[in-house]
This record gives structure tokens, sequence and C-alpha cells, in this order.
């Protein structure tokens, strides 16, 4: 395959909101290859290492570690990829050193018995933050595998609000304003304008730019990073527009449910269709992976997302539904606007119970 396919720089405004973006198309294998290599070079002769979500919340948590504990590695990894994670700490981390694991959450416990297991025997701690919903079964599984485990009430804290309560040493002023307004954007309360430019810088730089600027800075950023979010702005606000264009109000039951397909800020797309007057939103990726977002007439995002092989909070959760097969399904995905995997998260809202599952703790 030729480098100008799948470079965005060649395609219209149009095509890049359809298609997904060139990462998608590095064989896992590769970018598996890749990720070890880094992880590595930055593990070795590491004591504490932290395994957390590459996003605004995860990174912040890895600033304040930092900012408390000292140095400590980062290994980027999805809620998807916990496992591998996992057996990447317990592989190039130093035997005796402490390992954090930062706003990520199980979808099957059993995916991470073994991995977690050797890590604990590997490593002096294993400390666990994290605030989406946990399943009881699943908290008893990941504390008797030996780790420490924090989860925070995902209706009123963000991950970097855990860590900076239970860490046990004094964490400066300008990181629990972090974790404030981390947890703005994170529960999507949107109070605060400055928790927009963590989300989106944390997306569109590099993990180690972001916590550099954040440990340095907090919330207030300097005025080179300021320019860079404006300048890219313009192109994310024309993307939320055409996902905004292409969505259906469905009736659902109860509820009307905003339907849309694109590459864009799955956030402000919602945010957009509540102002329609949709109770929740499916936000389907050109990668296959789907957000789903609800409001304070809907607050039940986490039980549709579990049916489709994802999880999340109340009113914001995430999946990606298991119906890739091959190229051709992909294809499929693409020329159709995701159509199959809307209707399986649809689905998924007929298929809730009358009455809400009790959240466990």
């Amino acid at each position: 395959m030729q480098d100008w396919v799948i470079d965005d720089e060649n395609l219209s405004l149009e095509r890049k909101s359809l298609l997904p973006g060139r990462g998608f198309f590095v064989p896992d294998e590769i970018e598996a290859e890749r990720l070890d290599a880094a992880v590595e070079e930055r593990a070795t002769g590491a004591d504490v290492l932290v395994v957390a979500d590459p996003d605004a919340d995860g990174l912040a948590c890895v600033a304040i570690i930092r900012e408390v504990i000292g140095e400590a590695a980062l290994i980027p990894t999805g809620p998807h990829e916990l496992a591998d994670g996992l057996e990447r700490a317990a592989a190039y981390g130093e035997p005796g050193s402490q390992v954090y694991v930062c706003d990520l959450a199980p979808d099957d416990p059993e995916e991470i018995e073994a991995p977690l297991a050797a890590l604990a025997e590997h490593a002096a701690s294993v400390t666990w933050y994290d605030h989406h919903q946990w399943r009881a079964e699943t908290e008893t599984a990941v504390r008797e595998a030996g780790a420490e485990l924090v989860v925070g009430d995902s209706e009123t804290e963000c991950t970097a609000d855990v860590a900076v309560r239970s860490l046990d040493a004094e964490v400066p002023e300008h990181l629990v304003e972090l974790a404030a307004v981390t947890r703005d954007h994170d529960l999507w309360i949107k109070e605060d304008d400055r928790s927009d430019d963590l989300a989106d810088y944390s997306v569109w730089s590099d993990p180690e730019e972001y916590l550099e600027v954040v440990q340095a800075h907090g919330v207030e950023f300097p005025e080179d990073v300021r320019e860079y979010l404006a300048e890219r702005r313009v192109e994310k606000e024309q993307l939320i527009e055409r996902a905004v264009d292409r969505a259906e109000l469905k009736e659902i039951r109860d509820w009307t449910v905003g339907v849309t397909y694109g590459r864009c800020s799955q956030n402000e797309v919602a945010e957009e269709l509540r102002q329609q007057g949709a109770d929740a939103a499916i936000i389907v990726k050109p990668a296959g992976s789907a957000s789903i977002r609800g409001s304070e007439d809907f607050e039940r995002a986490h039980e549709v997302a579990r049916q489709v092989g994802g999880g999340g909070h109340p009113r914001a959760a995430g999946c990606k539904p298991r119906i890739y097969e091959d190229m051709l399904d992909y294809a499929h995905h693409w020329t159709t606007q995701g159509a199959v995997a809307k209707q399986m998260i649809m689905k998924g809202f007929w298929n809730l119970d009358v009455e809400p599952a009790e959240t466990e703790e």
C-alpha cells in the first residue's frame, strides 16, 4: 500500500471524517513492537511504573504520581489493552518496583487474572486507582490478585481525584487544580472552559509532552500551547459539524437517542445532539469503536456498553462491538457509516431492564 493512500493530508475533510486515521492501518504487531521498545527504554531502571489510559484523566494521575513519588515510567494502555499493559509492566519493570494502574477498569476479570498475578509477584506493590463502574466480583478478583484497589464514586470523582486523596503525601496546589479541571471534562460537568483545553491537548500531543506541560503549568497553559490548540480546533469544529449533520434522532422506548458516525470529538457532538432533544447519543467511529453519552434523563450508558464489550460511567461509556472479522467488514463499516455497529448498540437500549442495575460497591 502506498503511503499517500492513508495520508490524511491527501483527503478532503468529508472523506477524512468518514475514514480512520493513519494509525488504524498500522498492523497491531508492528505497533506492539514499537510500544514494547519504547516501554522497555523508559522502564529499565525505573523504580516506579504507571500503567495508565493516556487521556487527560490517566495522564493527570501520572503527573501527580511523578510529583509526589518521583520519576515514574509511563506505560500507556487503552481500556481494551489492559492485559497487555500489565504484561509489559512485569516484563520490563525492575523487580521490586512500585506499580500504579490508573483510570482503567477490566471488562472481564478473567482476561487480566494471570498478568495481574504475575505483576503482583514481580513488583513490590501494585496500587490501582480508578473511578469507573466496577462489579463486585471484579473488585474482589483484583484485590485477591494482590493489588491495593481504590475505586472512586464515578458520579463525583475522576481518577486524578482518587489519586490526590489516596496518595500519602501533599499534592502541590497546581496539580490539585489539574485534577479538579480534569474532573470537569471527564464527568462531563462542563463548567470550566479550561477542561476543553486539557481534553484536546491530551489527544493531540504526545503523552510525555502533555505531562511536561501540566507538571510545570497545571491548567494554565503557556501561549504557544494555546495557539496550537486554536489552530487545531478549526478542523475539529468542522468534523463535529459533519457528524452532527449526519445524526438521526431515534425513539427507543422512553428515550430519544441521537445516532451518528464519524471521526470527531464525541463529547461535543453529544452535547449538540442533546441540544436538539436527545436524551442519549451514540457516536460510532470509523475505527470501529463507539461512544455512548447520556444525560440527566438517561444515566445507563455503562449498561448499554456492557452488552457490546465495553463499559464506563452512567453518562459516558465506550465500546467496540465484536463484528469485525476482516477488512471487508471494515469496508462495509465505512461505506455504510457504521450501520451494523449502530444497530447493535441501539439494540442494547432496547434490551435494558425496566429498572436500572444496582451499582456495585
